[in-house]
């Protein structure tokens, strides 16, 4: 089958004809009908990654997938051929930039009838790091303060959605050209990075979820109420945050 691979670091991606997947007993063979780019791929591609995620090149890049089920291991009874799927692999199964992909079945999920390949494939990654930083780490609760940097992004848009759903007031940081997107998502404070320092207009938040890391974290503690939490997703997952002293 034809796939996209990194055969060197730092270099472009190549089309090229690899194996067919090894589909296990309780694994599920999917047709690739679309794949999400994130910046993960491309920190792997780059090897910024290679001492916590040891991959042996040449890879098939692609941690997002929607699809359709080809067929299905021995043991796997939630699904079957022609079910419309979408997945997050596990980091030592990816490879969605590929015609076919073998999933574990627990990482694998029905597509929601309402949502189109392209927008089943751009969620799961995005969808599980919010996920995991507001709830699962930062335990957002209704009426709680909660800034969300580059809230048009991937992980940003999904966040402020679900901090919103939370009960949360946001605050989120863009460029202006995507305030209008950010407010229809429902940010409740708009900061244009551009013209505007977030840390001389927000102050007693009690998280910050930020995805670029470096000097935007350390100022971003310094708005933090004591207690507060701030959640640094700009490197490969771990259960660390930090927080300010109460």
């Amino acid at each position: 089958m034809r796939a996209f691979v990194v055969t060197k670091y730092k270099e472009p991606l190549r089309e090229a004809d690899v194996a067919e997947p090894i589909v296990g007993d309780r694994d599920v063979l999917v047709q690739v009908q679309a794949a999400g780019l994130n910046q993960l791929d491309e920190k792997i591609r780059l090897g910024e990654f290679k001492q916590i995620l040891p991959y042996k090149l040449r890879l098939i890049l692609g941690n997002d997938v929607a699809g359709t089920v080809i067929r299905v291991g021995a043991k796997v009874q939630g699904f079957k051929p022609s079910d419309e799927v979408y997945a997050r692999p596990d980091k030592d199964r990816i490879g969605t930039f590929a015609e076919r992909i073998a999933v574990a079945e627990g990482d694998l999920a029905l597509k929601p009838a309402t949502a189109s390949m392209e927008e089943a494939g751009s969620l799961p990654l995005v969808a599980l790091t919010a996920w995991q930083a507001l709830v699962e780490q930062g335990n957002v609760q209704p009426g709680q303060r909660v800034l969300i940097h580059a809230g048009a992004g991937g992980v940003g848009s999904i966040a402020i959605q679900l901090a919103k759903h939370l009960g949360a007031t946001v605050a989120t940081t863009v460029s202006g050209p995507n305030a209008d997107f950010v407010r229809d998502l429902g940010a409740d404070t708009v900061i244009d990075y551009r013209t505007q320092d977030f840390e001389q207009l927000l102050a007693g938040y009690d998280l910050v979820l930020d995805s670029l890391g470096g000097e935007n974290l350390e100022k971003s503690l310094r708005i933090l109420k004591p207690g507060g939490k701030a959640i640094g997703i700009s490197g490969p997952r771990t259960r660390r945050s930090h927080a300010r002293p109460a």
